[in-house]
Protein backbone atom coordinates (compact mmCIF):
# COMPACT_ATOMS: atom_id res chain seq x y z
CA UNK A 1 0.00 0.00 0.00
CA UNK A 2 1.46 2.90 -0.92
CA UNK A 3 1.82 6.15 1.67
CA UNK A 4 -1.01 8.78 2.25
CA UNK A 5 2.04 11.06 1.85
CA UNK A 6 2.70 9.70 -1.74
CA UNK A 7 -0.54 9.97 -2.38
CA UNK A 8 -1.10 13.60 -1.41
CA UNK A 9 2.46 14.69 -2.25
CA UNK A 10 2.10 18.32 -4.57
CA UNK A 11 3.93 18.54 -7.79
CA UNK A 12 7.15 20.82 -7.41
CA UNK A 13 8.39 23.51 -10.06
CA UNK A 14 11.61 20.89 -10.30
CA UNK A 15 9.15 17.96 -10.99
CA UNK A 16 7.51 21.00 -13.78
CA UNK A 17 11.28 21.39 -15.59
CA UNK A 18 11.90 17.67 -15.63
CA UNK A 19 8.75 16.86 -17.46
CA UNK A 20 9.28 20.02 -19.57
CA UNK A 21 13.11 19.15 -20.20
CA UNK A 22 14.39 22.21 -18.44
CA UNK A 23 15.50 23.94 -15.92
CA UNK A 24 13.74 25.02 -12.52
CA UNK A 25 15.40 28.12 -13.71
CA UNK A 26 13.58 28.31 -16.69
CA UNK A 27 10.12 26.88 -15.12
CA UNK A 28 10.82 30.43 -12.97
CA UNK A 29 11.16 32.94 -15.97
CA UNK A 30 8.26 31.41 -17.46
CA UNK A 31 5.97 31.92 -14.47
CA UNK A 32 7.43 35.57 -13.61
CA UNK A 33 6.57 36.20 -17.60
CA UNK A 34 10.54 37.12 -18.34
CA UNK A 35 10.68 38.39 -22.00
CA UNK A 36 13.66 36.24 -22.54
CA UNK A 37 11.99 32.63 -22.99
CA UNK A 38 11.81 31.62 -26.53
CA UNK A 39 8.00 30.85 -27.62
CA UNK A 40 8.25 27.32 -27.80
CA UNK A 41 9.84 26.73 -24.40
CA UNK A 42 7.54 28.81 -22.96
CA UNK A 43 4.50 26.24 -24.44
CA UNK A 44 6.72 22.78 -23.14
CA UNK A 45 6.56 24.50 -19.71
CA UNK A 46 2.95 26.01 -19.72
CA UNK A 47 1.86 22.24 -21.28
CA UNK A 48 3.97 20.78 -18.29
CA UNK A 49 2.24 22.73 -15.85
CA UNK A 50 -1.24 21.89 -17.51
CA UNK A 51 -0.36 18.14 -17.23
CA UNK A 52 0.92 18.30 -13.19
CA UNK A 53 -1.75 20.65 -12.69
CA UNK A 54 1.15 22.86 -10.83
CA UNK A 55 0.20 25.70 -8.44
CA UNK A 56 2.78 28.33 -7.62
CA UNK A 57 3.76 29.37 -4.07
CA UNK A 58 2.55 32.24 -4.68
CA UNK A 59 4.02 33.41 -0.65
CA UNK A 60 7.08 31.61 -1.53
CA UNK A 61 7.31 33.93 -4.76
CA UNK A 62 6.21 37.34 -2.95
CA UNK A 63 9.44 36.45 -0.61
CA UNK A 64 11.39 36.58 -3.29
CA UNK A 65 9.49 39.26 -6.05
CA UNK A 66 8.36 41.63 -3.11
CA UNK A 67 5.09 41.28 -4.95
CA UNK A 68 1.98 38.92 -5.47
CA UNK A 69 -0.04 37.51 -8.38
CA UNK A 70 -2.34 39.51 -6.74
CA UNK A 71 -4.67 42.68 -8.14
CA UNK A 72 -6.34 45.18 -5.52
CA UNK A 73 -9.58 46.99 -6.05
CA UNK A 74 -10.14 49.79 -4.19
CA UNK A 75 -13.68 51.14 -4.30
CA UNK A 76 -16.08 53.47 -2.19
CA UNK A 77 -19.73 51.86 -4.09
CA UNK A 78 -19.84 48.21 -3.62
CA UNK A 79 -22.65 46.84 -3.79
CA UNK A 80 -24.30 49.32 -6.09
CA UNK A 81 -24.90 47.58 -10.12
CA UNK A 82 -22.29 49.58 -11.76
CA UNK A 83 -19.37 48.91 -9.70
CA UNK A 84 -20.72 45.43 -8.92
CA UNK A 85 -20.75 44.29 -12.88
CA UNK A 86 -17.38 45.71 -13.42
CA UNK A 87 -15.39 44.15 -10.44
CA UNK A 88 -17.41 40.58 -11.45
CA UNK A 89 -15.35 41.35 -15.23
CA UNK A 90 -12.47 42.56 -13.53
CA UNK A 91 -11.98 39.52 -11.29
CA UNK A 92 -12.94 37.26 -14.68
CA UNK A 93 -10.61 39.08 -16.60
CA UNK A 94 -7.76 38.66 -14.17
CA UNK A 95 -8.43 35.24 -13.39
CA UNK A 96 -7.52 34.68 -17.16
CA UNK A 97 -4.28 36.04 -16.93
CA UNK A 98 -3.26 34.27 -13.73
CA UNK A 99 -4.05 36.87 -11.19
CA UNK A 100 -6.01 36.57 -7.47
CA UNK A 101 -7.94 40.09 -6.87
CA UNK A 102 -8.44 41.30 -3.34
CA UNK A 103 -10.85 43.94 -3.20
CA UNK A 104 -10.95 46.78 -0.48
CA UNK A 105 -14.54 48.65 0.23
CA UNK A 106 -14.12 52.21 1.40
CA UNK A 107 -16.45 53.23 4.54
CA UNK A 108 -15.12 56.85 3.60
CA UNK A 109 -13.52 58.71 1.35
CA UNK A 110 -11.61 60.79 3.60
CA UNK A 111 -7.49 61.04 2.74
CA UNK A 112 -7.00 59.24 5.78
CA UNK A 113 -9.55 56.33 4.66
CA UNK A 114 -8.08 56.29 1.51
CA UNK A 115 -3.99 55.93 2.18
CA UNK A 116 -4.82 53.55 5.16
CA UNK A 117 -6.72 51.45 2.43
CA UNK A 118 -3.54 52.17 -0.33
CA UNK A 119 -1.02 51.06 2.34
CA UNK A 120 -3.10 47.73 3.28
CA UNK A 121 -3.44 46.77 -0.08
CA UNK A 122 0.34 47.75 -0.36
CA UNK A 123 1.17 45.46 2.32
CA UNK A 124 -1.04 42.21 0.66
CA UNK A 125 2.01 43.36 -1.96
CA UNK A 126 -0.59 43.56 -4.96
CA UNK A 127 1.02 44.15 -8.04
CA UNK A 128 -1.23 47.05 -8.99
CA UNK A 129 -4.31 48.62 -8.36
CA UNK A 130 -7.61 49.68 -10.02
CA UNK A 131 -9.74 52.60 -7.95
CA UNK A 132 -13.33 52.86 -8.73
CA UNK A 133 -12.96 56.57 -7.68
CA UNK A 134 -16.32 57.95 -7.94
CA UNK A 135 -15.25 61.22 -6.53
CA UNK A 136 -13.06 64.24 -7.40
CA UNK A 137 -11.27 63.86 -3.98
CA UNK A 138 -10.34 60.53 -4.27
CA UNK A 139 -8.30 61.32 -7.43
CA UNK A 140 -6.85 64.02 -6.03
CA UNK A 141 -5.71 61.83 -2.93
CA UNK A 142 -4.41 59.04 -4.79
CA UNK A 143 -2.56 61.71 -7.20
CA UNK A 144 -0.95 63.23 -3.98
CA UNK A 145 0.29 59.40 -2.78
CA UNK A 146 3.17 57.08 -3.23
CA UNK A 147 1.82 53.90 -3.52
CA UNK A 148 4.70 52.40 -4.92
CA UNK A 149 2.28 50.52 -7.61
CA UNK A 150 0.23 50.88 -11.37
CA UNK A 151 -2.68 52.71 -10.26
CA UNK A 152 -5.80 52.85 -13.00
CA UNK A 153 -9.06 54.41 -11.94
CA UNK A 154 -12.34 53.60 -13.69
CA UNK A 155 -13.72 56.62 -13.44
CA UNK A 156 -12.27 60.01 -15.37
CA UNK A 157 -11.64 63.39 -14.18
CA UNK A 158 -10.33 66.52 -14.93
CA UNK A 159 -6.97 66.69 -14.52
CA UNK A 160 -6.58 62.95 -13.90
CA UNK A 161 -3.99 61.25 -15.71
CA UNK A 162 -4.06 59.16 -18.94
CA UNK A 163 -4.39 55.53 -16.77
CA UNK A 164 -8.14 56.40 -16.55
CA UNK A 165 -11.59 54.92 -18.02
CA UNK A 166 -15.36 55.95 -17.93
CA UNK A 167 -17.82 56.05 -19.89
CA UNK A 168 -19.09 59.26 -21.59
CA UNK A 169 -21.12 60.43 -19.19
CA UNK A 170 -21.70 64.42 -20.36
CA UNK A 171 -22.76 62.80 -24.08
CA UNK A 172 -25.59 60.54 -22.14
CA UNK A 173 -26.80 62.59 -20.33
CA UNK A 174 -26.70 65.23 -23.37
CA UNK A 175 -28.95 62.51 -25.51
CA UNK A 176 -31.49 61.71 -22.64
CA UNK A 177 -31.89 65.26 -22.34
CA UNK A 178 -32.40 65.72 -25.99
CA UNK A 179 -34.97 62.78 -26.20
CA UNK A 180 -37.05 65.02 -23.95
CA UNK A 181 -36.82 67.58 -25.73
CA UNK A 182 -37.78 65.70 -29.28
CA UNK A 183 -40.73 64.58 -27.49
CA UNK A 184 -42.10 68.57 -27.18
CA UNK A 185 -40.71 68.59 -23.27
CA UNK A 186 -39.58 72.32 -22.95
CA UNK A 187 -39.35 72.16 -19.17
CA UNK A 188 -37.89 69.43 -17.87
CA UNK A 189 -35.94 69.44 -14.10
CA UNK A 190 -33.04 67.41 -13.03
CA UNK A 191 -32.61 65.58 -10.24
CA UNK A 192 -28.83 65.67 -10.02
CA UNK A 193 -26.49 63.32 -8.19
CA UNK A 194 -24.78 64.58 -5.02
CA UNK A 195 -21.98 67.44 -4.97
CA UNK A 196 -18.24 66.35 -5.68
CA UNK A 197 -19.15 63.31 -7.25
CA UNK A 198 -17.86 63.07 -10.87
CA UNK A 199 -20.86 61.54 -12.94
CA UNK A 200 -22.78 63.67 -10.86
CA UNK A 201 -21.18 66.80 -12.29
CA UNK A 202 -20.87 65.08 -16.09
CA UNK A 203 -24.62 64.50 -16.39
CA UNK A 204 -25.56 67.80 -15.12
CA UNK A 205 -23.47 69.47 -17.89
CA UNK A 206 -24.93 67.45 -20.83
CA UNK A 207 -28.08 68.11 -19.26
CA UNK A 208 -27.36 72.17 -19.24
CA UNK A 209 -25.48 71.64 -22.52
CA UNK A 210 -28.84 70.04 -23.74
CA UNK A 211 -30.61 72.86 -22.77
CA UNK A 212 -28.82 75.70 -23.69
CA UNK A 213 -28.17 74.18 -27.43
CA UNK A 214 -31.96 73.56 -28.05
CA UNK A 215 -32.21 77.43 -26.16
CA UNK A 216 -34.56 76.36 -23.48
CA UNK A 217 -34.49 77.69 -19.74
CA UNK A 218 -33.07 75.98 -17.23
CA UNK A 219 -33.85 75.04 -13.54
CA UNK A 220 -31.48 74.90 -10.20
CA UNK A 221 -30.67 71.37 -10.29
CA UNK A 222 -32.33 69.13 -7.63
CA UNK A 223 -29.36 67.70 -5.67
CA UNK A 224 -30.44 63.24 -4.54
CA UNK A 225 -27.93 61.18 -3.19
CA UNK A 226 -28.76 58.24 -5.69
CA UNK A 227 -31.42 56.25 -3.86
CA UNK A 228 -34.90 55.60 -4.44
CA UNK A 229 -36.10 56.86 -1.29
CA UNK A 230 -34.74 60.29 -2.47
CA UNK A 231 -36.55 60.05 -5.77
CA UNK A 232 -39.75 59.06 -3.50
CA UNK A 233 -39.36 62.34 -1.67
CA UNK A 234 -38.40 64.36 -4.14
CA UNK A 235 -42.15 63.25 -6.22
CA UNK A 236 -44.07 64.27 -3.30
CA UNK A 237 -42.34 67.84 -3.54
CA UNK A 238 -42.58 68.24 -7.11
CA UNK A 239 -46.14 67.63 -6.73
CA UNK A 240 -46.46 70.94 -5.46
CA UNK A 241 -45.00 72.61 -8.66
CA UNK A 242 -46.77 73.17 -12.37
CA UNK A 243 -43.51 74.13 -14.28
CA UNK A 244 -42.18 71.13 -15.75
CA UNK A 245 -43.58 68.36 -17.96
CA UNK A 246 -40.24 66.11 -17.73
CA UNK A 247 -37.28 64.92 -15.33
CA UNK A 248 -33.96 63.40 -15.73
CA UNK A 249 -32.96 61.83 -12.80
CA UNK A 250 -29.18 61.33 -12.48
CA UNK A 251 -29.50 57.41 -11.78
CA UNK A 252 -32.38 54.98 -12.61
CA UNK A 253 -32.57 54.14 -8.58
CA UNK A 254 -33.78 58.17 -8.03
CA UNK A 255 -35.67 58.14 -10.84
CA UNK A 256 -37.92 54.40 -10.23
CA UNK A 257 -38.07 56.16 -6.72
CA UNK A 258 -39.60 59.42 -8.85
CA UNK A 259 -42.17 56.97 -10.48
CA UNK A 260 -43.37 55.78 -7.38
CA UNK A 261 -43.69 58.63 -5.69
CA UNK A 262 -45.80 60.48 -8.65
CA UNK A 263 -48.48 57.59 -8.80
CA UNK A 264 -48.62 57.96 -5.00
CA UNK A 265 -49.94 61.50 -5.22
CA UNK A 266 -51.84 60.59 -8.48
CA UNK A 267 -49.64 61.88 -11.12
CA UNK A 268 -49.10 59.26 -14.22
CA UNK A 269 -46.13 58.47 -15.96
CA UNK A 270 -45.62 59.34 -18.85
CA UNK A 271 -48.96 61.04 -19.04
CA UNK A 272 -48.23 64.05 -16.93
CA UNK A 273 -44.93 63.79 -16.71
CA UNK A 274 -41.98 61.77 -18.38
CA UNK A 275 -39.35 60.76 -16.11
CA UNK A 276 -36.10 59.19 -17.39
CA UNK A 277 -32.58 58.19 -15.67
CA UNK A 278 -29.29 57.05 -16.18
CA UNK A 279 -27.29 53.57 -15.58
CA UNK A 280 -29.80 50.98 -17.04
CA UNK A 281 -30.04 48.90 -13.93
CA UNK A 282 -31.23 45.21 -14.74
CA UNK A 283 -34.62 46.08 -12.77
CA UNK A 284 -35.20 49.65 -15.88
CA UNK A 285 -36.81 47.25 -17.83
CA UNK A 286 -39.09 45.95 -15.22
CA UNK A 287 -40.51 48.68 -13.55
CA UNK A 288 -44.12 50.47 -14.55
CA UNK A 289 -43.77 52.14 -16.65
CA UNK A 290 -40.34 50.52 -17.79
CA UNK A 291 -37.76 53.53 -17.94
CA UNK A 292 -36.19 55.20 -20.29
CA UNK A 293 -32.29 55.61 -19.44
CA UNK A 294 -28.79 55.42 -20.12
CA UNK A 295 -26.92 51.87 -20.56
CA UNK A 296 -23.25 51.65 -19.55
CA UNK A 297 -20.95 49.22 -20.54
CA UNK A 298 -19.63 48.26 -16.46
CA UNK A 299 -18.28 45.22 -17.83
CA UNK A 300 -16.11 46.47 -20.90
CA UNK A 301 -14.52 49.31 -18.46
CA UNK A 302 -13.44 46.20 -16.33
CA UNK A 303 -12.03 44.22 -18.72
CA UNK A 304 -10.20 47.63 -20.22
CA UNK A 305 -8.97 48.14 -16.79
CA UNK A 306 -7.39 44.91 -16.55
CA UNK A 307 -5.84 44.98 -19.80
CA UNK A 308 -4.29 48.62 -19.36
CA UNK A 309 -3.09 47.74 -15.50
CA UNK A 310 -1.48 44.79 -16.90
CA UNK A 311 0.40 46.43 -19.73
CA UNK A 312 2.29 48.55 -16.51
CA UNK A 313 3.04 45.71 -14.57
CA UNK A 314 4.50 43.90 -17.82
CA UNK A 315 6.55 47.20 -18.89
CA UNK A 316 4.71 47.37 -22.04
CA UNK A 317 3.37 49.75 -24.33
CA UNK A 318 -0.17 50.53 -22.36
CA UNK A 319 -3.56 51.00 -24.54
CA UNK A 320 -5.16 53.63 -24.46
CA UNK A 321 -9.26 53.84 -24.57
CA UNK A 322 -11.11 56.65 -25.68
CA UNK A 323 -14.33 56.99 -23.13
CA UNK A 324 -17.04 54.08 -24.00
CA UNK A 325 -20.40 55.35 -25.87
CA UNK A 326 -23.12 55.03 -23.84
CA UNK A 327 -26.55 53.97 -25.75
CA UNK A 328 -30.30 55.53 -25.09
CA UNK A 329 -32.52 53.06 -23.93
CA UNK A 330 -35.86 53.46 -25.24
CA UNK A 331 -38.62 52.71 -22.95
CA UNK A 332 -42.16 53.91 -22.14
CA UNK A 333 -41.63 55.88 -19.23
CA UNK A 334 -41.20 58.83 -21.82
CA UNK A 335 -44.00 59.84 -24.32
CA UNK A 336 -44.38 63.10 -25.88
CA UNK A 337 -46.11 65.98 -24.33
Amino acid sequence: MAASGDRARIPSIRDVARLAGVSHQTVSRVLNEHPSIRPATKKRVQDAIEVLDYRPNLAARALVTSTTRTLGILSATIGEFGPTASIASIEDAARAEGYSVSTLNLPETTPEAIGDAIRQLAREQVSGIIALAPQVRVFNVLRGMAAGVPIVSLLDASGSDGFTLSTDQVAGARAVTEHLISLGHTDILHLAGPQDWIEAESRMRGYLDALREADLQTFPPIRGDWTADFGYFAATELARRADFTAVFAANDLMAIGLIHGFRDVGIDVPRHVSVVGFDDIPVAAHVWPPLTTVHQDFPLLGQRAVEMLLAQIRGESTPTYGPVAPQLRLRSSSASR
